[in-house]
C-alpha cells in the first residue's frame, strides 16, 4: 500500500470518521441551534501508529466572524503534520479550512492545501445552497492550468470540516443503541454516502483524562485499509460540547489511535471523570 495514502488516512480520521447526519429539508436553508462550540475553541491531538507517535493535528475556530458569500461565518481550520521518523520518510503538512454559516452550520467555502512529500494540491470549493451547487477550483504542483468545475450537490450538504461541527450540534439523548445515522457530504468532486451507527455511552482513557463519551461507528465499505466494516470507533464527549476525544481504527497494517491531549476555549465544561 502507498504510504502517502496511509498517512493521509490517519490524519483524515478526525474528519472522515465524524461526518454529519444528512437531514433532508424542504427549504433551501435551515437554522441549527448551536450550544456546543464557539469562537476561540482549540483542540489538539496526537496520532499514534502502534507505539509510534506518528503525527499531530489541531482543530480550531478563529476568534473573529468572517463574511463569505454575504453570510457571517465561523472560520474553522484543521492542520496536520507528521513527526519524528514518520516526518523523515513521509513529510506531511496539510491544512483544511471551512467557512461555516453561523446560522445554518452549512459550509459557504471550503479550502485545503495538501503538502505530502513532493505532492502538492490547493483547492477551493464555494457552495451555493440556494441552487445546491458546489464550484470547485484546484491547482497542482508544476501545473499552471487551473482546473474548474461545478457539481450538483444534495440539499444542506456538508464538507468534511463543517460536517465535524454539525455532528456536534445533534442530540443523542433519544437515540437507541444500534440506530443508524445517514450521512451525505461532498469531497474531492464527489457526493459520498455513509452510515454511522450509534453504539451508546462509554468511559474512555485519553491523554486529557478519563472522559464519559458517546461512541459512534461509521460503517466502512470493503477496502484495503481497514479491517472490516466496524473498524473505526469515534468517541465524542458526553456533554454539550460533543468534542471527539478519541478515535480508534483497526487497519490491516496496524492499529491507529487519535488522542486529544490538550484543549482550550470550550463552550461548556468537559465531562471528565478524572484529570491526568
Amino acid at each position: 500500500m502507498n504510504r502517502r495514502w496511509l498517512l493521509f488516512t490517519v490524519l483524515s480520521l478526525l474528519l472522515t470518521a465524524t461526518l454529519p447526519a444528512f437531514v433532508p429539508a424542504s427549504e433551501a436553508t435551515r437554522t441549527v441551534a448551536n450550544t456546543s462550540f464557539e469562537r476561540g475553541e482549540v483542540l489538539q491531538y496526537k496520532v499514534h501508529y502502534g507505539l509510534i507517535n506518528a503525527a499531530e493535528a489541531t482543530i480550531e475556530v478563529d476568534n473573529e466572524v468572517h463574511r463569505i458569500n454575504e453570510r457571517p461565518c465561523y472560520k474553522a481550520t484543521v492542520t496536520g503534520r507528521t513527526l519524528g521518523s514518520f516526518d523523515f520518510f513521509l513529510r506531511i503538512r496539510d491544512t483544511w479550512r471551512s467557512y461555516i454559516d453561523t446560522t445554518s452550520i452549512l459550509p459557504q467555502r471550503f479550502f485545503r492545501n495538501i503538502e505530502e512529500n513532493n505532492y502538492r494540491k490547493r483547492e477551493t470549493v464555494d457552495f451555493d445552497h440556494l441552487r445546491d451547487v458546489a464550484d470547485v477550483e484546484s491547482h497542482k504542483k508544476n501545473k499552471d492550468q487551473v482546473k474548474k468545475g461545478s457539481f450538483k450537490v444534495p440539499n444542506n450538504v456538508q464538507d468534511l470540516v463543517s460536517g465535524f461541527y454539525y455532528l456536534r450540534t445533534l442530540n443523542y439523548d433519544q437515540r437507541k443503541v444500534g440506530e443508524v445515522i445517514k450521512v451525505q457530504g461532498f469531497f474531492d468532486e464527489d457526493v459520498f454516502n455513509m452510515d454511522v451507527i450509534y453504539k451508546g455511552r462509554e468511559v474512555v482513557e485519553t491523554k486529557a483524562g478519563t472522559i464519559r463519551t458517546i461512541r459512534l461507528v461509521p460503517k466502512m465499505p470493503s477496502n484495503k485499509l481497514f479491517k472490516g466494516e466496524n473498524a473505526i470507533s469515534v468517541y465524542l464527549s458526553d456533554d454539550r460540547n460533543k468534542v471527539p476525544v478519541l478515535i480508534q481504527a483497526e487497519m490491516f497494517v496496524g492499529a491507529v489511535k487519535v488522542d486529544m491531549f490538550k484543549y482550550k476555549g470550550l463552550r461548556n465544561r468537559l465531562n471528565v471523570v478524572a484529570q491526568k
